[in-house]
């Protein structure tokens, strides 16, 4: 199929629309609203459900109700909506019910604005609400990606019985891009043998999060564990880019891993061997790469520092200081509130860490007079 010019938002929906989504349940908020709006037009076209409910914390139990029912059912809003459908999200992780939900993350905390960041970070990848889960946890760094990832959510949904969720930030959901579409899948006309129906002379089936036995509850989480210890050892998904003689391993996701490579070209233009580890999967986070880039290859010294770059004052840092076990230094960089980085101070960060490693830019490359502080 040919390329189209696509906005990220029309292209996530559109994607779950063509992946066989059955029922969209949301409320409109920025910077996602071209998502709901989308699906407001397509959905209807299709004889498929749309519904704008009224407010996210209903958007979340209808999505509840609908993939009860053995439908392919999706949501999608940002950090302010996703933060009132946590409940909602424990009970489909505690029912084990396949849900998809897109988060374009905005600047917070509070309301804050409709500017891109990455503070969701901890509230998507720690837990699902309340209780002991993750959600599984896809980070696009363009609309192609955005894309793609909008139909394997889908697929890890069923295939798993769990959350998946799509996070791609304001730049994600607003940039305009060429990219390819894949083909129409029908939505599937035989439900599943776990779901909610007495269909077809089988017996009703009942689901539900409560369990008021102790004892029947831990099972309950051994299951869920085993599950979760099944996804990180399947489906963990990460990107490296000049890794192979890195000395600097720059760990960014989305749109900031996007950004660092322009920095990384230019820093090895300068001499400064640095590389990029691109986490696609935040949960489960690649940490088997960043152990072996940070212990070595074949008898070299491998990476010798890391420095990780958000959107945030700094959440997924301490997942790579726990992969990174104290081996090297940590170092962080991050900009709040909406800003972005922008690869000349990203290069600032990298030239001061190759100093603190004896390496030295180019002759004619000056240091920044404005470098942020590297901690």
């Amino acid at each position: 199929m040919a390329k189209e010019l696509l906005k990220g938002n029309v292209a996530i929906a559109e994607a779950a629309i063509r992946a066989g989504l059955e029922a969209y349940f949301g409320y409109p908020i920025t910077p996602q609203t071209e998502l709901l709006e989308h699906m407001s037009l397509r959905m209807p076209q299709l004889g498929r459900v749309f519904l704008q409910a009224e407010s996210e914390l209903a958007a979340i139990n209808m999505v509840y109700g609908a993939a009860c029912a053995g439908v392919r059912a999706m949501t999608s809003s940002s950090g302010p909506g996703i933060s009132l459908m946590q409940e909602g999200l424990s009970y489909i992780a505690g029912s084990e019910i396949p849900v998809v939900v897109v988060d374009i993350m905005r600047g917070g905390p509070g309301l804050g604005n409709i500017q891109p960041t990455q503070a969701d970070y901890n509230m998507l990848t720690k837990s699902a609400g309340h209780g002991d889960f993750h959600n599984t946890v896809l980070a696009p760094s363009s609309v192609q990606e955005a894309i793609d990832l909008t139909q394997l959510a889908f697929d890890l949904a069923e295939k798993y019985r769990t959350i998946v969720v799509v996070a791609g930030d304001g730049m994600i959901g607003q940039m305009m891009e060429a990219a390819e579409l894949p083909p129409m899948q029908k939505p599937r006309t035989l439900r599943p043998a776990w779901a909610l129906t007495g269909a077809a002379g089988r017996p009703k089936n009942v689901i539900s999060s409560l369990e008021l036995s102790a004892e029947k509850l831990e099972k309950v989480n051994q299951r869920l564990q085993a599950k979760l210890s099944r996804i990180r050892a399947e489906e963990v998904r990460y990107e490296e880019t000049l890794t192979e003689d890195a000395e600097i391993l720059i760990v960014g996701f989305g749109s900031v891993g996007r950004i660092a490579k322009t920095a990384i070209r230019e820093a090895r233009r300068q001499g400064i061997r640095v590389g990029l580890l691109r986490p696609i999967t935040l949960f489960p986070f690649p940490f088997a790469p960043l152990d072996r880039l940070t212990r070595g290859r074949d008898g070299s010294t491998g990476v010798q520092s890391v420095l990780v770059v958000e959107m945030s004052a700094g959440q997924m840092v301490e997942d790579v200081r726990l992969g990174v076990e104290g081996r090297v230094p940590v170092h962080f960089y991050g900009r709040t509130g909406g800003e972005v980085p922008f690869p000349d101070e990203i290069l600032d960060q990298l030239r001061v860490i190759a100093s603190r490693l004896g390496r030295r830019p180019a002759p004619d490359q000056a240091f920044s007079p404005e470098v942020h502080a590297v901690r």
